[in-house]
């Protein structure tokens, strides 16, 4: 039970922050390099979640990294970009700058 702790604060910070709570889903993934949870929300609360120059998704991921050193476990967080999402690619703004 306490090894599913990570997901539940994660779960109630976001859903916390979200104007669309139900739309959050979280993805947990535990290998031998430690636990991944992967986060889907709403695109209109993408702004939300990153904050201003990603402050706010900063000190998630450190909420989230002290609880799984508690639990002496490597615990990650990643954000998925939802589909249509209007930001370029690493590989697109290469490619952009070569023309």
């Amino acid at each position: 039970m306490a090894k599913m702790q990570d997901q539940e604060v994660l779960e109630t910070i976001v859903k916390a922050l979200a104007s669309h709570p139900e739309d959050v889903k979280i993805n947990r993934l535990v290998d031998e390099m430690g636990v991944l949870l992967s986060l889907k929300v709403n695109p209109e609360d993408m702004g939300q979640i990153i904050g201003k120059e990603g402050s706010t998704v900063r000190a998630i991921r450190t909420i989230i990294r002290i609880i799984g050193l508690k639990n002496r476990a490597r615990v990650n967080l990643k954000v998925e970009e939802p589909e249509g999402s209007l930001r370029k690619s690493a590989a697109s703004e290469s490619e952009e700058f070569k023309l």
